[in-house]
This record gives C-alpha cells, structure tokens and sequence, in this order.
C-alpha cells in the first residue's frame, strides 16, 4: 500500500523522523554537558596536582600553565567535533526527508498520470469503436439517401483515422521505450508538413490553419515515419487545445544546417509551471475526470523523444496575445 493511500503511514514515518532529530539533539546536549562535566573535573584534578607540586600559587599561574592550555585545547577540539557531528546529521536527516518527500511526490503524481492515462485511453479507444459499431449498424438497419451514406461514411474514417492514430501513439511511444533507431532517408519536409496540414484542414473544416513555408523544398536526413509522428502530433495538439475557434499558425524555415517549425496556435496557453511538464509521459493539463479535450498525454512525450533522438530541440512559448507556441529546431542531416 502507498503512503498516498494511507495518510497515517505517512504521518508516522515524519514522526519517526522528528523523533530521531529530538533524540539526537537531546544526546547532544547530554555530550555537552558530559564533555564540560569531564572538563571540569580533570581542570580542578590539573589544578590540586599543580598546587601539591607548588608550580602554580594562584589562577593566573595555573591558566598560563602549558598543561592547562593543553587541556583547554582538547575540550574546545571535542566541543567542535560534537557539533560538527550535529550538524551534519542534521543536515543528513534534512536532505533525507527532502529525497524522501521528493520521491513521495513523484510517485504520486506519477500514479495520478498512469491513472490519467487509463481514463482517457479507455474513452478513447471505446469511443471510435462505439461510433463506427454505430454506422455500421445504420447501413444494415437503413436505407439510406446517397447524401447520408456520405456523411455517415465521412464520419466512420474520421474515427478510424483517430482510432489508427491512437494506435500508432501507442506503438511509438513503445517502441521509444524499449529500442527506438530512428530510420534515417531524404526527404522533403515541406511536402511531409503540406500533407499533414491538408489532412488536418479536411479533417477540422471549421480551424482556420495556416501554412508558411519560406522555400519550396526542404529536404532533410531524418526518420520520415518519425517525424509524420510528430507533425501529427504537434498539430493536433494546436487545433484540440485552441478550441471551437482555433486558428493555427504554421510556418517552415531553412536556417542552413537546420530547420525551424513553429506551431502557434490562439487557445488559453499553458501556464509557466506546467510547461517544463507537458513533456512527461501521461501527462496532461488538468483533471482527466472533468476534460473535454480529447488525448492519452503519450503525443508530446513522443515529439520530445523522436526530437532529441534526432539531436534536435523542442521548446513552448507564450504566443501573443494568447496561446502556446511550439518552437521545433531539427539538424537538416542527421548522419
């Protein structure tokens, strides 16, 4: 059982804790005072012997006598050394409980995404079953007129199209995990990108997508499967986060040795302290039970991983006056 299901052993390991930094401080004092206690004892012990051999009639001779300031000398070294030892054990049982905390809440939040995810996988997959089930069921109850044949069909792809993306997320981001050797060919990155906007702009008649490319051919030394994947991926992210009226920027640019994608789109954007987590496998904005927006949380991790498998660079930023903007930078040649 997790400490996130039982708040009570969580509650009794920081008190095991405070009790061990209690008891430590209360041996400490004890050392002190046993220690000046010892010093005490062994100062008037110096002191009757000094006077018995008559080297020393008074208090300033005894306290400039060598074997006093010796003695001094030991006391204040073993004072240093209790509270050397002190600190760094408190310093240790500190650091400690910061690990432990640390860890604690990584598991939690790793635990809430795995269940995040399991959510939105299962809406997922059984939601394009349920509607292609549907029309399917349509066609053999129904006769149909020829326009409702087209929108039913229209229809039963779009859902296999979301049903077969899903699948090959899935796939990707196995396969990421385990052995992933990016399958390197030429090819031409304003043709990859055109296709995946024209698939997207069918796909969304009502986003409003645009599309700059400042050459007509970009041709680059990469994983052509991979980074269908992550076009596909980066765009709808845009246009299912920028709402019912999204307007996604898209623009393609040759800096020489790489190249620039960016993707903006005019949604609500991402706050500061979710941007360095959006990344993350699982993770997703929000509470999974109260979402509207559809997704698994495995798209962007999958852009993050195929990017620096390709020794490139993937950032977000605020766009203006609203939004997010993803900032893609790729090596052209990839050898």
């Amino acid at each position: 059982m997790s400490m996130d299901g039982n708040p009570k052993l969580r509650l009794l390991s920081y008190g095991v804790m405070l009790y061990m930094l209690l008891a430590f401080i209360w041996w400490s004092v004890l050392l002190v005072v046993k220690n000046d206690d010892a010093f005490q004892a062994k100062k008037e012990y110096l002191r009757l012997i000094k006077v018995a051999q008559g080297t020393v009639k008074n208090d300033a001779q005894f306290n400039a006598d060598l074997q006093y300031k010796e003695l001094v000398i030991r006391y204040q070294r073993q004072e240093w050394m209790i509270a050397g030892e002190a600190i760094v054990f408190i310093l240790s049982l500190i650091a400690g409980i910061w690990f432990i905390n640390r860890g604690y809440h990584k598991e939690v939040q790793l635990a809430q995404q795995k269940r995040n995810f399991l959510l939105s996988i299962s809406h997922e997959l059984k939601s394009p079953i349920a509607s292609i089930r549907l029309i399917i069921e349509t066609f053999q109850k129904r006769k149909l007129e020829p326009e409702q044949v087209q929108k039913l069909t229209s229809s039963g792809l779009k859902e296999n199209d979301r049903l077969t993306s899903l699948v090959n997320n899935l796939l990707m981001a196995t396969k990421l995990e385990t052995a992933y050797v990016p399958s390197r060919e030429w090819f031409d990155m304003t043709e990859l990108l055109g296709s995946c906007v024209d698939k997207f702009t069918m796909l969304n008649p009502n986003a409003r997508i645009e599309f700059h490319d400042e050459d007509l051919e970009i041709a680059v030394f990469a994983d052509k499967l991979g980074f269908e994947s992550v076009l596909t991926n980066v765009v709808e992210n845009a246009i299912k986060y920028a709402g019912e009226d999204a307007a996604i920027k898209i623009a393609l640019k040759d800096l020489g040795e790489t190249v620039s994608l960016t993707v903006e789109d005019n949604g609500n954007g991402i706050p500061d302290k979710e941007k360095s987590k959006i990344f993350d496998r699982f993770y997703r904005v929000g509470n999974e039970e109260v979402r509207q927006a559809k997704g698994t949380g495995l798209g962007l991790y999958i852009v993050k991983q195929i990017i620096t498998a390709h020794k490139g660079e993937v950032q977000i930023v605020d766009a203006q006056p609203n939004g997010s903007r993803f900032i893609i930078q790729i090596p052209k040649n990839n050898k």
